[in-house]
Parts: C-alpha cells; structure tokens; sequence
C-alpha cells in the first residue's frame, strides 16, 4: 500500500470518527432530554396518583380522616394538653351514659365505637389471616404452566402457584349490634358468595364464635355475620291471653302472626293465610310449641270466628290436651280422611262461587281461614292404616296444599322423619322449619339443598334447646334462626276457656305485641338491636 493511499484512508477514518463524535454527542442531548421529560411526567404522574389515593383514603374513611384533621388542627392551635383533657371528659362522659342510660348509648353511640374498635382491632388485622386459613383467597398462577386435562380421568395437573402469591377479600366496612357483627367483605375476582357459604363453619371457629352466617349484598360484595351472643338461649314467654282479650279478630293480621322471637333479638311473626308449613324435628325437638304459639297469638280471630282451626292428631296426645279449641278434630286415619273430605268439599263450594270474580278468598265469618294443624303426618301417610287409606290422605293433603292458598286453607304439617318416603307431598309446602335432627342430610331434606353450608346447623341444636330450629322458604335468602314461645299447659285451657267466652267490648286494635306487651288496652311490641 502506497503512502497515499494510507493517508487516504485514515482521512476517512478521521472523518468516520468525528462524525460518530457527533452523532453521540447529539444522541447524548437527546437521552437526556427525554429523561428530564420523563422524570417530570413521571413525577407529575407519582403526583396525581397520590393525590387521588389520598383523596380516596379521606372520602373512605372520612371519620378517621377528619378525626386526624381535628386533632392535628387542635394541637397546633390550642395545644396538645387541652386535646387530652378534653378526651378524658368525652370518655368519662361515655362512661357514665353507659352505666347509667345503657338502654339510649347502645343504638347511639355504643354499636359506632364497637364496631369502629372491633374493625381496626380485630377485623383488619386478623380477617385476613382467616380467610387464607380457611382457602378464601385467589393464588395468581404462572402463565407458563397450562392446565392438562385427561378426558378420561378426574385428576388434573394444576399449575404452579408463585410462593407468596395470591389476592384476599378485603374487609370495607364493619357493623356491630347487640349480639351480632357484620363483616362486609369485597370479592376479587374468580370467587364467588357461594366459596363463602361452604366455609361459614371455619370461619365460625376461626373467630371463636358458635354461629356464623354469610349473606350475599351484591355480585362481589358479601357481609360475614359473627354471632358474639346468644339471644335465644332462654326461654321466650307465650302472649298473654289477657292482653288479647279486648282485640277485635278483625284486626288479627293473618300475615304476621307473632310466633316467638329470631336470633337477632327481634319479634318473629310468620304468614299463616296464604301459606302451608313443614316442620320437622326429632322427638323433644319443640314441635308443640310451633304449633301452639301461633293459635294463642290467633285466640281473638278464633272466638270471633274468623278463624276455624282443625286437628290431625294420630299420637290422641298433643292437641287432644286443647280439644276444645278445635271446630274438627281426628285420631284415627278414616277420621282424619273423612275430616280432610270436609275440608275439601268447603274448598270446591268456595271455589265454585268466587271462582269467577274473585282471585283470593275474603276472610270472614262466613268464610273463615280454615287452619288444619297435622301432627305427625308421616304416620298417617306412611305407617298406620290400609295402603288406599293412606293414599286418599296423601291425595286430600297434595289438593289442600296446591289449591288452597287462595281459598283461604292453610295446612301445618309436622314430621319427625322427614324423607321423601315419609312424606310424600313434601315438596307442596312452601315453608319449611328444621328443629334439631338426628342428621346433617335431614336439613337438606328439609330445607333444601345448600341449606347447611348457609348456616342452617339443625343437626347441632343441643337437647336443652327445644323450639329452636331454622326456618327457610318464600323470599328468605339465607336460613333464619329462631325460637318459638313456649306454651305451658295451663295456657292451652286457658285458651279453651278463651276461644268459647263471649266477645269483650272491643278496641280497635291489632295484635301486634309479643309476651312483654304491656297490660289491655295496649299491646307492645318485643324487641330489640340485632
């Protein structure tokens, strides 16, 4: 290679070089000006989002925000001394209105500051806890493992689940009564309120209570209810037939019949017109008492007529003891057959003349709500008797149940074994009760499928807890506990007593009250915080 050519091409190195310089130099200006420009929109865009997460924290938690802001702007300008006394006298006042007015600080002031206490305390912290405990939580999976299903066989391979990983319902707010607490918690997605209801027994024990209950507020948003205390541990009074003897039995609510009391401390009136009823329990369960209650709470409708209750009863033991409240009564199974054919031949003549202007019966004298109280039907339809006996029974009791809601018949059935054997026509009873059973599957019999994993435990009430049991059906969503009244023996003559004495001058008044109403004329309701 010549001289020349060497200069030459180190020339053109040179050349390449400086323009390289260049072009870096310019690249250089350029990466860091899109670097100021990035680290400004990114600050701006950190700015914004902080913003809006405080403003969301302050309007979520606006109590909690504005108590800080109070006490941040009294310390600065009065001090932090006269903030402490102050909350001393506030505490100290609280104080005294509990121990002194417990009746007005408990709907006012004691369920906000539990239920605050209890969310920051105990709820926010451990609910989690609980949730991953119980298998309530959503793991995030690795996109790289796909799910293998072999046709032919049950079994899967899952993927991998990262170490750690995984979303859990969040608690968004707490409520708290008398004896319950509410737990709203919100979903993340891939769960459902139905992941909730088969874990309400784990839960129950997570938070050492005995009853749990879950109830579904929206598509993603479900409250988990943590009973702290027991309202139907005692034993709930029946109405004084005192207090009813000045009510007229027009003013008998056949719709809300006041039975007994819930679990949430409150009055517990069941539908008797328009309605049939299926309860079921073991022997000692309380089966008597729901039946017994809402006829005392009805002495007024009966005397005067408008209502004409009849009794089925094999066993010639329960309701023989109130044989005179009963306008029919039957022991064996061909009465019990001719008293239902009585029943059905009053239900086609009323059917026949209001069929045709009227879709549902008007309660009256002349055509009174005919109440037929069943004890023990599975007898009658399955053991005692001839087979076609038993079959005609089962017939008159499926048309009373389908056709005569709207003509004003009302049937009670009671069973202790309730199977589909023994009670054929189980389905046509829209309301069902489950006192204690001898078996988990029992309350799905009765109840319905699902009806133990939404808290319906009919198989754990204990022996020293009759007329408890859980109620289901018509709009209920989740299983309803209660505890019918208890009737003592005396009361049921004096109902007798009652049913047949003449009419006192009456007041317009309807029945409203439970056992603690106060003396005639008034009646009370019962009642309390949840």
């Amino acid at each position: 290679m010549s001289t020349a050519q060497i200069v030459l091409v180190a020339l053109v190195a040179g050349g390449g070089l400086w323009v390289l310089h260049k072009v870096g130099r310019w690249l250089t200006q350029l990466l860091e000006a899109l670097a100021a420009i990035a680290v400004v929109f990114v600050t701006l865009w950190l700015i914004v989002k902080g913003v809006l997460w405080a403003g969301r924290q302050v309007v979520k938690h606006w109590r909690t925000s504005v108590s800080t802001a109070v006490a941040a702007a009294w310390c600065y300008l009065l001090g932090w001394p006269s903030l402490a006394i102050t909350a001393a006298v506030i505490g100290l006042g609280l104080l005294g209105w509990w121990q002194l007015g417990r009746d007005s600080f408990e709907p006012w002031a004691g369920r906000h500051l539990r239920a605050w206490w209890l969310r920051w305390v105990l709820y926010a912290r451990k609910m989690p806890g609980w949730l991953r405990a119980c298998g309530l939580t959503v793991a995030d999976r690795d996109p790289g493992v796909h799910v293998q299903v072999n046709p032919f066989r049950r079994s899967a391979v899952q993927p991998k689940v990262k170490p750690g990983a995984g979303r859990t319902p969040r608690v968004v707010g707490v409520r708290s009564g008398g004896s319950w607490d509410e737990v709203r918690v919100r979903l993340v997605p891939g769960q459902t309120p139905e992941d909730f209801d088969l874990a309400a027994r784990s839960l129950a024990v997570a938070r050492g209570v005995a009853r749990c209950q879950v109830r579904e507020l929206g598509p993603d948003l479900v409250s988990i209810d943590f009973q702290r205390h027991d309202r139907l541990a005692s034993v709930v009074p029946c109405q004084h037939l005192g207090n009813l003897t000045w009510v007229r039995g027009e003013h008998v609510d056949f719709r809300r019949v006041w039975s007994g009391r819930s679990e949430y401390g409150t009055d517990w009136f069941q539908a008797i017109e328009g309605s049939h009823t299926l309860v079921a329990g073991s022997t000692g369960a309380g089966k008597n008492s729901f039946t017994w209650a809402p006829i005392i709470s009805l002495a007024p409708a009966i005397r005067d007529g408008l209502v004409r209750v009849s009794g089925i009863d094999p066993k010639g033991m329960e309701l023989a003891y109130g044989r005179r409240v009963f306008h029919r009564y039957a022991s064996t199974s061909k009465d019990a057959l001719a008293l239902l054919d009585d029943l059905i031949d009053g239900m086609t003549a009323r059917k026949e003349q209001f069929s045709t202007h009227k879709r549902v019966v008007p309660i009256s004298r002349e055509f009174p709500l005919e109440l037929v109280e069943f004890d023990e039907i599975g007898a009658l339809v399955r053991y005692v008797g001839d087979r076609k006996t038993r079959e005609a029974i089962v017939e008159r009791v499926a048309l009373l149940t389908t056709q005569g809601r709207a003509l004003g018949y009302s049937v009670r059935g009671y069973v202790q074994e309730p199977t589909k054997d023994t009670v054929p026509v189980r389905e046509l009873f829209p309301r069902r009760i489950c006192l204690r059973v001898a078996s988990k599957s029992h309350v799905s019999m009765v109840l319905g499928e699902h009806a133990y994993d939404r808290g319906a435990w009919a198989n754990r009430i204990g022996e020293h807890e009759p007329g408890i049991g859980y109620l289901f059906g018509e709009g209920i969503r989740e299983p309803l506990r209660v505890r019918s009244a208890w009737v003592p023996d005396h009361v049921i003559k004096d109902l007798e007593h009652f049913v047949h004495s003449p009419a006192s001058p009456p007041l317009a008044i309807p029945v409203q009250g439970g056992p603690f109403a106060a003396p005639v004329p008034a009646l009370q309701p019962i009642g309390g915080q949840a």
